[in-house]
């Protein structure tokens, strides 16, 4: 069994040390585990420092973002022999030592993928609102791929091959959100374990305020749905559209009834662009599912070409079965 613990990294040299340095270098149930930093067009000494500590290097020439580095990263542990891959932050949020404990339910065959459940609500250095949003956004998370994980922004996570092979990762944000939202429609196995967090060392990369940390997040959760249940969005926005459009041809009826002979003609207006609004959404939504059969096509095959090309695959709970 051989484990990748990959590290996307941009100008981390004060951190990394320390968090090559606390990862395990053995755990029960591995073979073999390998070092993976993906330097996003660091300026500093961050690849240099993590060959110094055995890592293996992969650079993008200019900074990609979390999510590329990520998708690069399973690309390379996959091609590399990777039966199960971890990922951890370079800024020390999370604690290596629980590496042990993330895969340990991947090894019983209990899960294809494992999350590190911060346990928000007692980290000192976020504000009630930051924790309040935290906890909404799991829950908008949690209805939208049908799981129960306390903490769906957590980027401390293990993946079993299995797992790889299904989930694609196409937003340019953040991989969190939608890797729930995908791995909960396609069944897979996901659990959480609680963890502590170290102390804060630098402020986020990724958002510039929570603003934008939250209108970035709700699109990649907005899209990633749309994806899976694309009818039951435009469905609803038809009934909508129906329900308020009939609303001024009912008021334009009873005035009528009541020998009002005013000029109410902009009620039929309004309610027959409503209508119009009701009919386009229903049309959206069967085109919306016929591309989302067209995409579980594509993603078979894609799945295929990856059980070819990296091996064969078996998830957790049918690795139990066979035991």
């Amino acid at each position: 069994m051989k484990l990748f613990v990959q590290v996307p990294c941009l100008n981390e040299e004060q951190t990394l040390p320390t968090v090559l340095q606390s990862i395990p270098r053995q755990i029960d149930g591995i073979d073999e585990i390998v070092l993976l930093v993906i330097d996003d067009g660091s300026t500093d000494r961050t690849g240099e420092i993590a060959r110094e500590h055995g890592a293996h290097v992969l650079r993008h020439a200019r900074p990609m973002g979390l999510a590329t580095s990520f998708r690069d990263g399973l690309d390379y542990a996959l091609s590399h022999g990777a039966d199960i891959v971890v990922n951890t932050d370079g800024d020390n949020q999370y604690p290596q030592e629980r590496i042990g404990d993330l895969v340990a339910p991947i090894l019983a065959g209990d899960a294809d993928i494992v999350i590190g459940d911060r346990q928000t609500h007692t980290i000192e250095h976020f504000s009630t609102f930051k924790k309040t949003m935290q906890r909404f956004g799991s829950w908008v998370v949690n209805k939208a791929a049908g799981t129960d994980l306390p903490d769906a922004a957590s980027g401390f996570r293990a993946y079993s091959k299995f797992a790889i092979y299904r989930i694609n990762v196409v937003t340019q944000f953040s991989y969190c959100m939608e890797t729930i939202i995908q791995a909960g429609n396609k069944r897979l196995a996901i659990t959480s374990v609680e963890i502590d967090t170290n102390p804060k060392t630098r402020e986020s990369r990724l958002f510039s305020s929570m603003g934008e940390h939250m209108m970035k997040s709700g699109q990649a959760i907005l899209r990633s749905y749309i994806m899976f249940k694309p009818w039951s969005i435009f469905a609803a926005l038809a009934a909508i559209f129906i329900t308020v459009g009939l609303i001024p041809f009912v008021r334009y009826a009873i005035l009528m009834a009541m020998g009002d002979q005013g000029d109410h003609f902009q009620s039929l207006i309004l309610g027959t662009v409503l209508i119009i609004g009701a009919f386009l959404s229903l049309a959206l939504g069967v085109l919306s599912d016929l591309l989302k059969t067209n995409r579980v096509l594509h993603e078979q095959t894609l799945e295929r070409l990856k059980e070819r090309q990296y091996g064969h695959a078996a998830s957790a709970a049918a690795r139990k079965e066979t035991q």
